[in-house]
């Protein structure tokens, strides 16, 4: 054992990590004493055994009995507990774990251990624990929460207070707040144990805490025996501290277990409480309130960006003067006069948490305990504070190129539509307009996301309708993004007239034909990634733009390839089953063929649907009578698809079956007449 650190950087980066933590008790329906003793509570004055001079006041205070009576009734034994009691034996322990996870009533349940009516003192962190000793007698533990420097204390400062608490017949435990490499450095720093709080399972913990307050046990059994599937899962998701869980368990009790309260009802009860408390907390603190829209919106994504994008709209507030959220500072940055914190500390103010990734080396990903405290944010904030609507919306304008960032954006915007009734869509303007590139598509996505909710739906598509025939391009790309099904899925009877007009309201400049391979990503995505009834609906209205001349007619051509060339098996069994199928193919393939620059595309299909179906009788009967339907249609472009396949070579695909389809073609060709 060694009682220096090998290295001084990591005692230094250690105490620079634990600088300035504030402590942070955890105990369900009561108070640990942690600060200045008033009342009928004592000062003592410890005197150091190595001086016999005085230190002054020493700030602590017993745990009051009721409070300790109840969170050792209450306590469920997190993993580990056994092997801190092996610990505690040695009359010193450190208990590391992160502040909010219930790390004091672990420690004080370690130090009651196997005692009736435990004496317990909370001594102040501030206490300079090397000139510190315990009573004489009548105390079986003392707990300390938080020394600022926990190195300042010496093997041999621990080999005295061991002595004086064996002399004492009590123990000591000191909480930490855990930082990296801090309880390998503490074990070599001090030679002491060193423990891990660990997180108790929650559903013991609510198990608990809703027994103890009811005298019924039979009806709490019976709750949670007919919760819905999945409910309670959602209700305690793993690493939901012990203070979540008694707040479920307190709602459930609310609720009225013997009324059988369904699990979703309370939860929406609960979080509905939870969000409120949350923001009016943040209301008070601009970066707390930033971290919370932040995660409103990007909860479930990775640190890194629910900070960042944090960030982004504290200094856009800062050059705007927006309300709440502006943090004017002193020159160097609109956030300079914000306050650095962990975001550990964050996280607890906010009711979120760390999420384990299951992948090795994956980004820590952060996110609230309960996901739909994010809705509450959105109705609270859109309720009370309808001068930031326009600063967010600014800044969901810009998420970044990441797919998952430009979905959960929109998907506030629809939110906030929500909250509003739909009134919040009238800034959806300016957010396309104001030159953000991804502007368009996050609109795109509230949009989309919003017609298909009662509140919004018809907001939504008022604004769909106009956006179609707009004569700013942005407004007309935002349409086509919506109507994209990878964009919050506008039902295919809505989305296709949609498109069609965009089509037919094309004009010659850049601009406007930009929007051009948006609207052919929408077609074929709808089919591709639809039902049967969606690719039915898609193909029918393609069928009647095959009757139109100019953009609507030469889109239809280039687009019908690339879907005909899905899934193939899917197109014979439509053929052979549903009624009117193969004139309608007939009808688009012909159309892609009789286009000199959609010819090859489908020629390529053409062949590829004979290469399919051959050895296969169900498909080559659906081939054939596809090919019945184009000899009999007598079109110029499947007459050079034949002429194209009879002079490959035998090998391929489709040239026996072209063969016999162009000698049928010249058998209904008249011959002419001569003189």
């Amino acid at each position: 054992m060694t009682s220096e650190l090998s290295r001084a950087g990591d005692l230094d980066t250690l105490v620079a990590a634990l600088a300035g933590r504030e402590m942070v008790v955890v105990a369900p329906h009561g108070t640990v004493n942690t600060g200045l003793v008033t009342g009928d509570q004592r000062q003592i004055v410890s005197t150091s055994t190595d001086s016999g001079t005085s230190t002054g006041l020493v700030r602590q205070g017993p745990v009051r009995a009721k409070h300790l009576k109840t969170v050792r009734r209450l306590f469920v034994p997190p993993p580990g507990f056994e092997e801190g009691l092996a610990a505690l034996d040695s009359g010193v322990v450190v208990l590391v774990g992160e502040p909010g996870t219930g790390r004091e009533t672990h420690a004080l349940n370690l130090l009651a251990h196997g005692v009736e009516e435990p004496v317990l003192v909370q001594v102040d962190g501030a206490v300079d624990l090397s000139r510190w000793k315990p009573r004489a007698q009548g105390v079986h533990g003392y707990l300390v929460t938080e020394p600022p420097d926990p190195f300042a204390l010496r093997a041999w400062d621990l080999s005295r207070l061991e002595a004086s608490l064996a002399d004492a017949k009590a123990r000591l435990v000191i909480v930490l707040a855990n930082v990296p490499e801090l309880i390998g450095v503490l074990e070599d720093h001090l030679g002491a144990p060193v423990v891990r709080h660990r997180l108790p399972n929650p559903r013991k913990v609510f198990t608990s805490h809703l027994s103890d307050g009811r005298t019924d046990e039979h009806a709490c059994a019976e709750w949670l025996r007919f919760l819905e599937p999945g409910c309670f899962e959602e209700l305690l998701p793993e690493g939901l501290p012990p203070r979540y869980a008694a707040r479920a368990a307190e709602a459930v009790l609310r609720s009225g277990v013997t009324e059988g309260a369904p699990c979703a009802e309370v939860l929406r009860g609960l979080v509905r409480t939870e969000g409120a408390e949350i923001v009016s907390r943040a209301r008070k603190d601009p970066f707390l309130l930033a971290h919370l829209l932040s995660l409103s919106v990007y909860g479930g994504l990775s640190r890194d960006v629910v900070t960042a994008r944090a960030g982004d709209l504290v200094r856009l507030a800062g050059r705007e003067g927006a309300g709440l959220l502006a943090m004017p500072g002193p020159p160097g940055g609109p956030n300079g006069g914000t306050r650095e914190r962990a975001l550990s500390e964050t996280l607890r103010a906010l009711g979120a948490h760390r999420v384990r990734c299951p992948e090795e080396g994956a980004t820590e990903l952060v996110a609230f305990f309960w996901p739909a405290v994010g809705e509450v944010v959105w109705e609270v904030l859109c309720r009370d504070q309808t001068d930031l609507l326009p600063l967010l919306h600014a800044w969901l304008a810009d998420p970044g190129l990441e797919a998952d960032r430009i979905e959960r954006a929109g998907r506030a915007v629809a939110a906030m539509a929500t909250a509003t009734d739909g009134r919040s869509l009238a800034h959806l303007r300016g957010m396309v307009l104001a030159n953000s590139v991804m502007g368009p598509q996050v609109a795109a996505w509230g949009l989309g996301t919003a017609v298909r909710s009662p509140a919004t739906a018809g907001a939504a598509t008022e604004l769909l309708e106009q956006w179609s025939v707009a004569t700013e391009a942005p407004l007309r790309e935002t349409v086509a993004y919506a109507c994209h099904p990878d964009h919050g899925r506008i039902p295919e009877a809505w989305a296709l007239p949609l498109l069609r007009r965009l089509v037919e309201n094309l004009s010659d400049d850049a601009d406007s034909l930009s929007v051009v391979p948006v609207i052919t990503t929408a077609l074929m995505r709808s089919f591709q990634t639809g039902d049967s009834e969606a690719r039915a609906l898609v193909l029918g209205e393609m069928s009647d733009w095959t009757e139109c001349d100019g953009a609507l007619g030469l889109l239809t051509a280039f687009v019908f390839p690339a879907l005909a060339g899905t899934d193939p098996v899917w197109w014979s069994d439509r053929s052979l089953s549903r009624a009117g199928a193969v004139p309608n193919t007939v009808r688009l393939v012909n159309h892609a063929l009789n286009e000199s620059e959609s010819f090859a595309g489908m020629r390529d299909v053409l062949v590829d649907w004979c290469s399919k179906a051959d050895g296969t009788k169900r498909r080559a009967r659906a081939l054939d009578e596809i090919l019945d339907g184009l000899v009999a249609a007598r079109q110029p472009g499947f007459l050079l698809w034949l002429l194209a396949v009879g002079r490959g070579p035998d090998t391929m695909p489709g040239k026996e079956t072209a063969v016999r389809a162009l000698a049928e073609w010249r058998s209904r060709t008249p011959i002419p007449k001569t003189d």
